[in-house]
C-alpha cells in the first residue's frame, strides 16, 4: 500500500545542505529591511532585498502603518465582497490607477494571488495564454488555473513570439503575458515590439511591473512609461506591492470595464481576506513618497551602475541586465539552486544581487571587496583541484 507521505520522508536534499552548513534559505532576520541586517546576532550587508527605494524602514511608512492600525485595527476579518472593504482600499485603487495612468485599479492581498486571479479571470478554456519562457512562476500558475492553452515563446524573442501568434490563428482569444523586468536576469522586455505584433494578430497584452514599478521610467511608473507606451499599446498592467511600495499585496490596472469584470470573477480575491489596513495605508504612502522624491530613483540607478561597472572590472559575468537587479552568473548547476524547480534555466545558475537606493558607497565597496575575495578563493580552489586531478592521472 502506497503511503502519500513517503515522498516527504524521502526528500533529503535540503536536510543534507543544512547538515553541510550551506543551506541558503529561511534565514531568520532579526531587524528591519535595511542595507544592513542582523542574523543570529551578527551584522550582514543586505544585497538581496527587493526594498529597492529603501522605503520598508522609512519612518514615515512606519508612522502611517501605526495610524492605520489605530483607526482600522489589525485586520479586515473578511473578504472585500462582504465586510472587508474599507475606504482605504478604494482610495488606494484610485491612486494606483492615476499612478499607472489607467481608468481603474484593483488591489489584492498578495502579488501571487493577483496573478492567479487576473489571469484565470481573463483567459479560460478555448483561449490561449502566450507567455515568455522566463515569466514569473505565478503567471504560469495562473495560466494552469485558468485551464487555457499555454504557448511559450523564447525569451524576449520577437520572431518566435510572432511565429506562435501566427500558428494560433484569429479564431481564439489570446492574452500575451510578459514581465516588464525579469526578476533573475534583470533585463527588460521589448515591450514596443511585443505590443506591435500582438495588435497585428488581435491579441491583448498584460505586463507584470513587479520589478519595474518605482524603478523604470522618468517618474517610476514602470515599463510603459519607460518606453512611452499607453493604454492603446498595453491593455493590462499588474504588479506587486512588496518591492518599491515596501509592503505586501498585488494590483491590476486597466480599463474600467475590464477591472470591473475581474473584480467580480477573480476567485483569489473573492475568497481571500482583504489586505490589512496597515498595508493598504503604507502602499498609498509609498506612492506619495515616490512621486515627491524622484531623487530616490536616481540614487538607485547610480548605485546600480556603480556596482555593475566594478563587477565588470573584476571579470564577473552580469549577463544582459539593464536594471538594479544584477546577476552574477556562475553557470554550474549547484545543488543549492536545484531545490524544487530552479528559478533559472539549466547551466545558468547565478547569484542575484538587488541594490537599494539607501546603500552607501562605503557599503557597496565593502560588498565588492567580499565578492572579489570569494572569487579569488574559488579560482584558487578550482586550480588546486585541477592540479590534483592531473597529478593523480599521471
Amino acid at each position: 500500500m502506497i503511503d502519500l507521505f513517503d515522498k516527504c520522508r524521502d526528500f533529503v536534499t535540503a536536510k543534507q545542505l543544512i547538515e553541510a552548513g550551506i543551506y541558503p534559505y529561511f534565514k531568520e532576520i532579526e531587524s528591519e529591511q535595511a542595507p544592513e541586517v542582523y542574523i543570529n546576532g551578527r551584522k550582514f550587508l543586505m544585497m538581496g532585498s527587493n526594498n529597492y527605494l529603501g522605503l520598508a524602514n522609512d519612518p514615515r511608512m512606519k508612522k502611517t502603518a501605526i495610524e492605520a492600525v489605530e483607526r482600522f485595527g489589525t485586520g479586515c476579518a473578511g473578504s472585500r465582497f462582504l465586510n472587508g472593504n474599507t475606504v482605504l482600499h478604494s482610495t488606494l485603487e484610485k491612486k494606483l490607477a492615476a499612478f499607472k495612468k489607467r481608468e481603474a485599479a484593483l488591489i489584492y492581498a498578495t502579488g501571487y494571488q493577483m496573478n492567479l486571479g487576473v489571469v484565470s479571470s481573463l483567459v479560460g478554456k478555448g483561449d490561449v495564454a502566450v507567455v515568455d519562457k522566463l515569466d514569473h512562476a505565478s503567471i504560469f500558475d495562473g495560466c494552469k488555473l485558468a485551464g487555457a492553452e499555454i504557448k511559450r515563446f523564447k525569451h524576449n524573442d520577437i520572431q518566435d513570439f510572432e511565429r506562435i501568434l501566427k500558428l494560433i490563428g484569429p479564431k481564439r482569444g489570446k492574452l500575451v503575458i510578459v514581465d516588464g523586468v525579469f526578476s533573475m536576469e534583470g533585463d527588460i522586455i521589448n515591450l514596443p515590439e511585443i505590443a506591435k505584433v500582438a495588435k497585428k494578430y488581435g491579441a491583448r497584452v498584460m505586463v507584470d511591473d513587479a520589478h519595474a514599478t518605482g524603478i523604470l521610467g522618468k517618474t517610476g511608473r514602470g515599463t510603459c512609461e519607460y518606453f512611452g507606451l499607453g493604454p492603446k499599446d498595453v491593455d493590462v498592467i499588474v504588479g506587486t506591492c512588496s518591492k518599491c511600495f515596501a509592503s505586501v499585496g498585488g494590483f491590476v490596472a486597466g480599463d474600467k470595464d475590464v477591472i470591473h469584470y475581474i473584480q467580480h470573477t477573480s476567485r483569489s480575491m473573492i475568497f481571500s481576506a482583504a489586505l490589512p489596513p496597515s498595508s493598504v495605508a503604507t502602499i498609498s504612502k509609498a506612492i506619495d513618497i515616490i512621486q515627491a522624491e524622484p531623487e530616490r530613483i536616481k540614487k538607485l540607478w547610480d548605485n546600480s551602475n556603480y556596482l555593475k561597472e566594478k563587477f565588470h572590472a573584476m571579470g564577473f559575468n552580469t549577463g544582459l541586465t539593464q536594471t538594479p537587479i544584477i546577476p552574477i552568473i556562475i553557470g554550474d548547476n549547484i545543488k543549492t539552486f536545484t531545490l524544487w524547480n530552479p528559478a533559472v534555466p539549466p547551466n545558468r545558475a547565478l547569484i542575484r544581487i538587488a541594490v537599494m537606493a539607501t546603500h552607501t558607497r562605503e557599503q557597496l565597496d565593502k560588498a565588492l571587496s567580499i565578492f572579489e575575495d570569494c572569487a579569488k578563493k574559488v579560482i584558487k580552489k578550482r586550480a588546486l583541484a585541477r592540479h590534483k586531478t592531473v597529478t593523480s592521472n599521471q
